[in-house]
Order: C-alpha cells, then sequence, then structure tokens
C-alpha cells in the first residue's frame, strides 16, 4: 500500500468534462457517532475515527462494525479532550505498512499528530511526532496523508485566530509536511521548519493526481470556500484575502484559487482525486462537488451530486474499483437521518 486513499488517482480515456451521475448508493455501515477519518486496509476493510468518542472503529468488508481497543480508559485513543470541532480527527496509514497508524488529534493545550501501532485489532500507546498546533472549539484542520514522495502532510486550522495563518512562527493556517518521524520534510521551503504553506483558514482536505499536483480544500468565513492547487512556500491569503483576490493581492504574494464556491453551497471537508477529477466533500451544502481535471492542472464546470440526499458530508474516499466511500456528518450540526451517521459506497458512471 503506498499511499492513502485521497491520495491515489485513476486515468480515464473520456474527457474529464463529460458530465457523470450517480448509479448506486449503497450503506456499508450505519450507527457511527460523529465519524470523521477513514482509511482502508490492505484487505478492503476499513478503519474509522471517532471524534467526539475519541475511538477509532474497524469496518469489515462485510459492513460489520467493531471497536478497536486502544490503550486509553475504555478503549479509547489516550490523551484526546473532543471539544466542539475537535477531538480525533484523521487517520492514515503509514506507506506499505498496515501496522503503524497516524492520527490527529485535539489534546488538552493543542493539537498533534500521533503515531501507534495497529496489530492484532489493537492499538498501541501513541507517540507523539507533531505538537504545538494551536486548537480551538472550531478551525483545528485535522487531515493526513501521505504524498507520493513518502512524506506525511497535516493540515491545521488557524484556531480562531487568523493572524496564526500568516505567522511563520505558527503551526496554525499552514498544511505542514514531515517526515514518517515527524521532523521537518526534506524539500520544504524552510529545512528548519515543518511548513509547506501558509495563510489558510481550515483546511480539511488533501489529495494529489497521477502527475503529483496537490489540491486542497479550505472553508471560508461568510463568503467563499475554496479549491485551492498547493505549491510549495505559497501563501494563500488568509486572513487578508477569502476567495479570489484582486491583482494588487496577487502582486502582495497571495496565490488565487482555482475555484470557489458561497459558503452555503458547500462548507468542504474532504478531498479525493482521481478519474480525471477534484471531488469535494461539502458539510453544509449537503452534496459532493466533483470538478474535471484538465491535463494542466486547472479545473473545469463544478458538478453537484447527491443534493440533499446524504446530508452532511464529511470524507470522501477512492476505491482501487473507482468506487466512492463517503462518511456523513449528520450527528453534528444536521439533522440525522435514520441509520447516521454513515459509511457509504458510491457508484458513478458517465
Amino acid at each position: 500500500m503506498t499511499s492513502s486513499p485521497s491520495s491515489t488517482s485513476r486515468t480515464t480515456t473520456l474527457s474529464p468534462d463529460a458530465p457523470v451521475r450517480v448509479a448506486s448508493v449503497e450503506d456499508v455501515a450505519t450507527g457511527l457517532d460523529v465519524p470523521w477519518g477513514l482509511v482502508r486496509l490492505p484487505d478492503g476493510s476499513h478503519l474509522v475515527s471517532l471524534r467526539d468518542e475519541a475511538r477509532v472503529v474497524h469496518v469489515a468488508t462485510d459492513g460489520t462494525v467493531t471497536r478497536v481497543p486502544a490503550t486509553g480508559s475504555g478503549g479509547r485513543v489516550p490523551g484526546v479532550h473532543p471539544d466542539g470541532e475537535g477531538g480525533l480527527l484523521g487517520i492514515t496509514l503509514a506507506p506499505d505498512d498496515p501496522h503503524t497508524v497516524y492520527a490527529y488529534l485535539t489534546a488538552a493545550d493543542d493539537n498533534r499528530v500521533v503515531r501507534m501501532s495497529y496489530t492484532d485489532g489493537r492499538l498501541g500507546d501513541p507517540r507523539v511526532i507533531v505538537d504545538g498546533i494551536p486548537k480551538s472549539g472550531i478551525h483545528n484542520g485535522g487531515r493526513l496523508a501521505f504524498g507520493p514522495d513518502g512524506m506525511l502532510y497535516v493540515t491545521t486550522g488557524d484556531g480562531s485566530d487568523g493572524r496564526n495563518s500568516q505567522d511563520h512562527a505558527s503551526l496554525g493556517g499552514k498544511i505542514l509536511r514531515v517526515t514518517p518521524d515527524g521532523k521537518p520534510a526534506p524539500g520544504n521551503p524552510d529545512p528548519r521548519s515543518p511548513v509547506w504553506t501558509s495563510g489558510h483558514r481550515n483546511v480539511q482536505g488533501i489529495g494529489w493526481d497521477d502527475q503529483g499536483r496537490m489540491f486542497a480544500s479550505e472553508f471560508g468565513q461568510n463568503t467563499w470556500d475554496e479549491l485551492n492547487r498547493i505549491l510549495p512556500g505559497h501563501d494563500y491569503g488568509w486572513p487578508d484575502v477569502e476567495g479570489t483576490g484582486t491583482s494588487r493581492d496577487v502582486q502582495r504574494g497571495f496565490t488565487n484559487p482555482l475555484a470557489v464556491w458561497h459558503t452555503d453551497e458547500a462548507s468542504p471537508s474532504g478531498l479525493a482525486v482521481g478519474d480525471g477529477s477534484v471531488l469535494l466533500a461539502a458539510l453544509r451544502g449537503q452534496r459532493l462537488w466533483r470538478l474535471p481535471l484538465h491535463a494542466d492542472g486547472t479545473v473545469g464546470k463544478p458538478q453537484a451530486l447527491l443534493t440533499e440526499q446524504l446530508g452532511r458530508l464529511r470524507t470522501v474516499e477512492l476505491e482501487p474499483d473507482g468506487s466512492l466511500l463517503l462518511l456523513t456528518s449528520n450527528t453534528f450540526r444536521g439533522q440525522p437521518h435514520r441509520g447516521d451517521d454513515r459509511l457509504v459506497r458510491v457508484t458513478l458512471v458517465r
């Protein structure tokens, strides 16, 4: 296993601009309490993090859900302090090692990244590899993924203080790039720093195409949500710019997004890249956005799918067979449907 599903890309012989339709929607697992992170195991089963319970559960290929015992009280992941949008957030596996799990969690004083063994269906003691990320009741970031370069990418929020995003001494409002041990990765803009990009408000989705190009989803404040092409050392403008900036903003060194949405249409969390498109899971927008991905790294006209059919969508991942897995987020700030929250398999066709 070389990467998380969100960084896996598939190719297609059809034009990416060709519209798609939803062929099927199927529940894989139901009754999940505020699910957040999702990662596929080599046998086709999955691990899901439950934010407020500070637990990881295993979802078998037949949909059976079982708790994965951890070393904290009641089998929870120790050191997690759920609060508002914080708790046990993103999870991923080490490249080519299904026995090492990385997790992003909210602790008593900060957000941090930990590494745990995963053997015999149990999680070992967490080892902190990155700490000092600002925490708050909102804007905690939280997505983890290994890139095609084998480095771990970590998305952080501004911790409710936009000044963090422009403060190079702060880990808030950034995308971080670190080694599997949590050290600043070779080739970072500042070799002493884990910071890859800055000027973010709250990034919760990242992924790569088959050319190694990186994309990220970002929550706006009141007006514009964003899809960004992520380039090392670039500043994406927050809090000075929300959405597309002016020519003067570009002259000041801020990078414009590839696409924007009004916040009531999106509030994008998870992101996946593959099959000639970028896919964004929208919370407030209650839909899945698909953007055709062009050869030059630009995107075409967004297409809305599953609008208000599944409610709030937290996470989207691409499976090896081309299907999508979605995690809903209706047990938090939503209107739960029967069986929520759920892990859902979606098949798209042209």
